[in-house]
């Protein structure tokens, strides 16, 4: 089974894969726009195994095999063994013997490594507390159909160092642009990451500074599921990083707006950007349909389980 492919993060595929991975999303919306749609993946089951709660990812990769011609199979721990204390790397050998692709949503990304380990099909990380792969796919494929390549672009994260932040510094590498990181001092992603990333990407403490001559400014709430008991200190380190008129008028005058949602109005974003002409946040959320779906087509044609 060595030739099975897993989406661990950005870095599982190459550059031209991850473009023609984007390319493939934007037809595949098109296709299904227009009432055009192959089902490749008829009589196939995604599992889809959630210990962290969701709207978005579980909406997109249900309907996605679905759109697919497959079935998606919700497992959460309160219903399965996998909340009694089954070890991963059984639930692993058990599940991939029944389901054709297994998405994961955890906390601990070195136990969705496990879990792909000793997997026999397709794993997709669909978030961990240091990567959310998917949802880079979803905003790169939203850029590209708003402003073509992201190439030599310049992108703004604004918050947390967080598995979104940590994220677009992988992306940074893979798609080739810069990145700067509007991030309060304790908050810095990872150091290592960072330091791989040389001068593409770089920390800017002052929110007004870094997105200066953006093209795109992307922000995420201040405290993420599992830190509400951070939010009054949260709210207290972030004040300065919230993203405003003021600020997007500092970017580019063509300067894009993302968020992954759920968005906290009036924190981490005002309203007024949210819902203005620069917000492009709902295409952003639609478009984690189609950049999956094009995901789950391409791991399954890598894996042989499509031709």
């Amino acid at each position: 089974m060595s030739n099975i492919r897993h989406f661990m993060t950005l870095m599982d595929f190459s550059p031209d894969e991850l473009n023609a991975l984007i390319q493939r999303a934007i037809q595949m919306k098109q296709e299904w726009k227009s009432g055009r749609m192959t089902q490749p993946m008829q009589q196939r089951t995604l599992a889809m195994i959630f210990e962290k709660s969701s709207t978005r990812t579980r909406v997109s990769f249900e309907t996605g095999i679905t759109q697919l011609g497959g079935h998606g199979l919700f497992l959460s721990p309160r219903d399965t063994q996998l909340g009694r204390g089954e070890p991963v790397e059984d639930s692993a050998r058990v599940i991939s013997r029944m389901a054709d692709m297994i998405m994961v949503r955890t906390f601990d990304h070195e136990q969705l490594e496990r879990f792909a380990e000793f997997s026999k099909v397709p794993v997709i990380n669909a978030l961990t507390d240091d990567y959310h792969p998917c949802q880079l796919l979803a905003d790169v494929m939203t850029f590209v159909e708003y402003r073509g390549s992201i190439a030599g672009k310049t992108v703004t994260w604004v918050g947390d160092g967080n598995n979104m932040c940590q994220s677009w510094m992988n992306a940074s590498r893979q798609f080739d642009f810069k990145l700067n990181i509007a991030c309060p001092e304790g908050y810095d992603p990872d150091a290592k990451l960072l330091a791989e990333l040389g001068d593409r990407a770089a920390i800017v403490r002052d929110i007004n500074q870094a997105v200066e001559g953006s093209d795109l400014v992307s922000t995420d709430v201040w405290a993420s599921m599992g830190q509400e008991d951070e939010q009054a200190l949260r709210v207290a380190a972030f004040s300065q990083y919230q993203v405003n008129a003021d600020v997007m008028n500092r970017a580019n005058n063509d300067a894009l707006f993302m968020h992954c949602l759920p968005a906290h109005r009036e924190e981490e974003v005002t309203a007024e950007v949210l819902e203005g002409p620069q917000s492009v946040v709902w295409d952003e959320a639609e478009n984690r349909l189609h950049a999956q779906k094009a995901l789950m087509e391409t791991l399954a044609i890598n894996s042989g389980l499509i031709s």
